[in-house]
C-alpha cells in the first residue's frame, strides 16, 4: 500500500507525493512561549516527530520546521503579571519546552524559528500584500482584507460570514470590515516594538508563521500541521494572506491532530481544571508512557487523558520490559543494542512458524502507517509482536539464536518508529536492594512449595496479596520469579 495522507484542505484521503520528489517540507505550528509546557502541548510534537520517523523511513528527506510564538498579546500581558521582561519570560518558558521535547523523544525538529528574529520578513510580507492590494495600513495597524480573498474559507469549508462567529477577532473601529485579521500592531508604550513603514510595532499572530514557513520550506512546500483548533481563524488566515502574498498555493496537505481531553473537555490554559503540567507528568510517568499515550488512538481523533489511561498504557508497555529482560537473560545482550533496518525492506521470515507471524504483523504495521499514519492501528501490532515473542519463548519452544535475534530485531525497527524504547527506561530507585530482593525471594519459595503441596488456595492468596502491592509473580516454564510494577 502506497502511502495516503487525509488533507483537511479537501476533505479527501490521497496519494502523497512531494512537491520535489525525494523530498518533504513540513511545518507545524508551536506554541507561544508565555506559561510553562502541559500536555496539550506535546500532542503535535509528538504525533509529527512520529509522522518524520515514518517519512525517512521510507526513503524521503525531511526539513521539519516549528515555531516559537516569543511575543504576543499574551506573553505581554504574562510578563507584567510576573514583573519580567516579554524577552526573559519567553525564554524561560522556551527552555521548559525543549526538555519536555527531549524528555518524551522528540528530536527530529531541523528548525526552530523565533517570531522575533524574523521581523525582517514579516515587515516585507506586509509591504508585499499591501502593495498588491490585500491589505491596508490603519493607524499604525497593518490588516488583511478579507474582501479581497475570494477563496478565503476553503480551508475551514465555510463560509466567510459564518467564520466571524468562532474567530478571535478584536474589536476596533479602524478596520474596513469586522473580519480583517492584524499583520501588523502598533505597540503602545512599555511594549516591545521594532521599527517599520507603519510605525514602532509588532507582528500579528498568523503572519509569523506564513513568513518563518516560506523562509524555510519556500513558497510552497508539502505538510502543514497543527492542533484540529488552529483550522481558523489561524491556518484559514496563514493560507490566505500567503497565497495573495505568492500567488501559488501555500501547503499542499493540511494535517490537522485531534485534541487532548480530560474528563470530557479540552485541555487548555482556558479551563485550569484541565491543566497538568509536563513537569509533575515527568515526576510521575516513564516518557515511554506518554508517548505511548498520545499515538495509542489516530491521530485525527481526540485522545482521553486522565491517571485510569495512563496507569492502563504503563501497565502494558511491561509486556515490552518482559520481553526486553527475557532477551537479555538468554543472550546476554541489550535489547536497545540491536541495530534495525532504518529504511523500509522488505522480510524474510524463512520456515521460522515464529518469524512468520511476526512478518504478518509487520505488514499490518505497515499498512496502518501507509494509511495516513495510523499509530493506533500500528500500536496494536506492535503488541502482538511482543506477544508472539513471549508466547514462543515462554512455551520453551527450540528457536534459534538467528530466529530470535530477527523477532527482536523487527520489534525495534518498529519501535523505532513510534519513538518508544529507544532507551533504557529510568526507574525512581532500584528494586532489588539489600531487603526487598531477599524478602521477595523468600515470599517466592514459599509460594512454590505450597504448590508442590498442592495448596493452591493459599499459594494464589499469595499472589493476589503480593499482586495488590505492586509485585507481579511469573510462572514459567523455567520457574516462577517476581517482579515490581514501578509505574503508576
Amino acid at each position: 500500500m502506497a502511502l495516503r495522507v487525509y488533507n483537511t484542505l479537501t476533505q479527501t484521503k490521497v496519494p502523497f507525493e512531494p512537491v520535489v520528489p525525494g523530498k518533504v517540507g513540513m511545518y507545524v505550528c508551536g506554541p507561544t512561549v508565555y506559561s510553562p509546557s502541559h500536555i496539550g502541548h506535546m500532542v503535535g510534537p509528538v504525533i509529527f516527530d512520529t509522522i518524520k520517523r515514518y517519512l525517512v523511513y521510507l526513503g524521503l528527506e525531511v526539513t521539519w520546521v516549528v515555531n516559537i510564538t516569543d511575543v504576543d498579546d499574551k506573553l505581554i500581558i504574562q510578563a507584567q503579571k510576573d514583573g519580567t521582561t516579554v524577552h526573559d519570560l519567553a525564554e524561560r518558558v522556551t527552555r521548559d519546552y525543549l526538555d519536555c521535547l527531549r524528555a518524551l523523544g522528540v528530536d527530529g525538529i531541523d528548525q526552530m524559528p523565533r517570531a522575533t528574529e524574523h521581523i525582517a520578513e514579516i515587515v516585507a510580507m506586509n509591504k508585499g500584500l499591501i502593495a498588491k492590494g490585500y491589505a491596508y495600513e490603519s493607524a499604525g495597524d497593518v490588516y488583511f482584507d478579507v474582501t479581497k480573498a475570494a477563496e478565503y474559507g476553503k480551508l475551514s469549508h465555510r463560509d466567510p460570514e459564518e467564520l466571524l462567529a468562532g474567530a478571535r477577532i478584536e474589536p476596533s473601529s479602524i478596520k474596513r470590515h469586522p473580519g480583517d485579521f492584524a499583520l501588523w500592531k502598533s505597540s503602545k508604550p512599555g511594549e516591545p516594538a521594532w521599527e517599520s513603514p507603519w510605525g514602532p510595532g509588532r507582528p500579528g499572530w498568523h503572519i509569523e508563521c506564513s513568513a518563518m514557513s516560506m523562509k524555510f520550506l519556500g513558497e510552497r512546500f508539502d505538510i502543514h500541521g497543527g492542533g484540529l483548533d488552529l483550522v481558523f481563524p489561524h491556518h484559514e488566515n496563514e493560507l490566505v494572506q500567503s497565497e495573495s502574498f505568492t500567488g501559488v498555493p501555500f501547503a499542499n496537505y493540511w494535517m490537522h491532530n485531534g485534541l487532548l481531553t480530560k474528563d470530557g473537555r479540552k485541555i487548555s490554559k482556558s479551563d485550569p481544571g484541565t491543566i497538568v503540567l509536563m513537569s509533575d507528568l515527568l515526576k510521575a510517568h516513564a516518557p515511554d508512557t506518554i508517548r505511548a499515550l498520545l499515538l495509542s488512538s489516530h491521530y485525527r481523533r481526540p485522545i482521553d487523558f486522565g491517571p485510569n489511561r495512563l496507569a492502563e498504557i504503563g501497565r502494558g508497555l511491561r509486556t515490552f520490559e518482559r520481553a526486553f529482560e527475557r532477551y537479555a537473560e538468554r543472550t546476554g545482550r541489550s535489547f536497545y543494542t540491536l541495530v534495525a533496518a532504518p529504511r523500509r525492506e522488505p522480510f524474510e521470515p524463512g520456515e521460522s512458524p515464529m518469524l512468520r507471524e511476526i512478518a504478518e504483523h509487520r505488514q499490518l504495521f505497515l499498512d496502518a502507517m501507509d494509511d495516513d499514519f495510523n499509530t493506533g492501528g500500528a500500536m496494536g501490532e506492535l503488541f502482538e509482536i511482543v506477544h508472539v515473542l513471549n508466547r514462543f519463548t515462554d512455551a520453551g519452544q527450540a528457536i534459534s539464536e538467528g530466529e530470535y535475534q530477527a523477532g527482536m530485531t523487527v520489534l525495534k525497527e518498529l519501535a523505532g518508529l513510534l519513538g518508544l524504547f529507544t532507551s533504557p527506561a529510568e526507574r525512581a530507585a532500584p528494586v532489588r536492594d539489600a531487603l526487598v530482593g531477599p524478602l521477595l525471594d523468600l515470599l517466592l519459595e514459599l509460594r512454590n512449595r505450597l504448590r508442590k503441596d498442592k495448596n493452591f488456595a493459599l499459594a494464589d492468596e499469595v499472589r493476589q496479596r503480593l499482586a495488590a502491592l505492586g509485585v507481579t509473580i511469573e510462572d514459567r516454564p523455567d520457574g516462577s520469579r517476581w517482579r515490581v510494577d514501578t509505574e503508576p
